[in-house]
């Protein structure tokens, strides 16, 4: 199944435009793309007549051009119809926005779409969706422009079944400055289905990182699943819904999904290339980290820090990860003393965390990570960067990044996040850092790294 035409498509039809409502869901999609994104758009009414100064064609058939995607956005009841049409003019692919399918009662229309698009072997996303979303590419979002935040473009591609979770995931990326390669709604996931995503996101170049929310797997959809995600040369994440009685029947009622039982989905992903986000914050983070290191690791942290009650907090928030924060060997503890600046040598406290107090310079901090980098009883390092410092520069970012990457060990740091800091933020971000507004959400990066399986 190529999958190509529904994320890079040259030309669209967007079906089921108004007439009479410009904020129709197929008129938000075809303004939209027609004047933001580099894909040739044509309307479908089936009065035909015009949008704005647009015409519409009324039918598929009629489009004067042969049609990478179709964006379906008609009453439920037509959409097998719609679909055959679309294949009969050579439609390559096509996202069906549209709701009241199974999750509304209606087994028999999506059983029925699904048998037209399996025998000729068509892909589409959908029902009750909201499509997909690729930066600089395509958008079928029916969410106007001026309400939607868009992370920046980045490695990270996102899987959702909740097109509501999906909208929130990518505001909460672009607060915490990940980026995203795709954003794909899949709804009931009637016919592309995970799996079918993931092994296309495997091959995709932009992505570096494939993220999913899931409600639940089909009969043995989820084995299928995971078996393939050990495969995945990518970090896979996942976040589940439907984990308590109530969430089940909530699921069920949303996107008809089965959500099984949790604690046996739990059990399996853990044995398997994927990591769970127990919730957004986890998500997030697990994304953000991925998308700077693969490899995991044991989980023995170093902590560097310029304020004691910092470094307390990053240990219990370590502990609470079960994460060990190890007491420094007296080689180690000498080696930092040695390295450090003549003015902190006296008043640092070298064990782990290691506390530089406020008068360190970023000379103590690249001190310590190089330390720590060289030694075998941390594997991840821990920087907590407190910009209010007068010894800290916009500088430290850039030159913690150039020691984990000498010595190839994962660095992440914790930085208030508040416009004034922006600049030194971005030193680390731009030089592959990642970075947390939160001590906890540091450690969370951590954790995932620890919990991540080899491929």
């Amino acid at each position: 199944m190529d999958l190509k035409p529904l994320f890079e498509p040259k030309t669209m039809a967007v079906i089921g435009i108004s007439s009479t409502n410009d904020r129709h869901p197929a008129n938000v999609i075809f303004d939209k793309n027609n004047h933001r994104y580099p894909v040739e758009v044509f309307g479908v009414n089936p009065k035909g007549g015009k949008l704005h100064d647009a015409m519409l064609y009324q039918r598929i058939a009629a489009v004067p051009q042969k049609i990478d995607l179709a964006v379906i956005a008609t009453r439920a009841e037509f959409v097998p119809d719609v679909m055959a049409d679309c294949i009969k003019t050579g439609v390559k692919s096509a996202a069906v926005i549209s709701g009241g399918f199974t999750e509304g009662g209606r087994k028999d229309l999506q059983d029925r779409m699904v048998d037209i698009a399996r025998e000729a072997g068509f892909p589409f996303i959908g029902p009750n969706c909201l499509g997909l979303y690729v930066p600089f590419k395509v958008d079928t979002f029916f969410l106007p422009i001026e309400r939607m935040v868009k992370p920046s473009p980045g490695g990270v591609a996102f899987v959702s079944q909740s097109g509501g979770i999906l909208v929130d995931q990518m505001i909460k990326f672009t607060e915490q400055g990940v980026g995203m390669s795709k954003a794909i709604s899949i709804g009931n996931k009637a016919f592309i289905r995970e799996i079918d995503l993931l092994q296309y996101l495997v091959k995709d170049q932009a992505t570096k990182v494939i993220a999913y929310y899931v409600e639940g797997f089909g009969k043995g959809e989820g084995r299928d699943f995971v078996l393939a995600a050990d495969c995945s040369p990518k970090p896979i994440v996942i976040m589940k819904s439907g984990k308590s009685e109530a969430g089940h029947r909530a699921v069920s009622s949303h996107t008809a999904s089965l959500a099984g039982d949790y604690a046996s989905f739990a059990a399996a992903i853990a044995q398997h290339n994927v990591v769970e986000a127990a919730n957004e914050q986890e998500l997030v983070s697990f994304c953000e980290v991925f998308s700077s290191y693969r490899q995991p690791i044991s989980g023995t942290i170093g902590i560097i820090t310029g304020s004691g009650g910092h470094g307390a907090m990053a240990v219990d928030a370590c502990s609470t990860a079960r994460m060990s924060v190890p007491e420094f060997s007296e080689e180690i503890k000498a080696s930092l003393k040695e390295n450090v600046t003549e003015n902190i040598r006296s008043i640092a406290s070298l064990g782990n965390p290691v506390d530089l107090t406020g008068s360190a310079v970023d000379d103590d901090f690249v001190a310590c990570a190089k330390v720590m980098g060289a030694s075998p009883e941390v594997d991840c390092i821990v920087v907590l960067i407190l910009p209010y410092l007068p010894g800290i520069s916009l500088d430290i970012g850039v030159r913690l990044s150039n020691v984990s990457k000498q010595y190839k060990k994962p660095l992440i740091a914790y930085v208030p996040q508040v416009e004034k800091y922006t600049m030194l933020i971005e030193g680390f971000e731009l030089n592959g850092i990642p970075v947390s507004p939160s001590i906890e959400g540091a450690v969370l990066m951590a954790k995932a790294l620890a919990r991540k399986k080899p491929c």
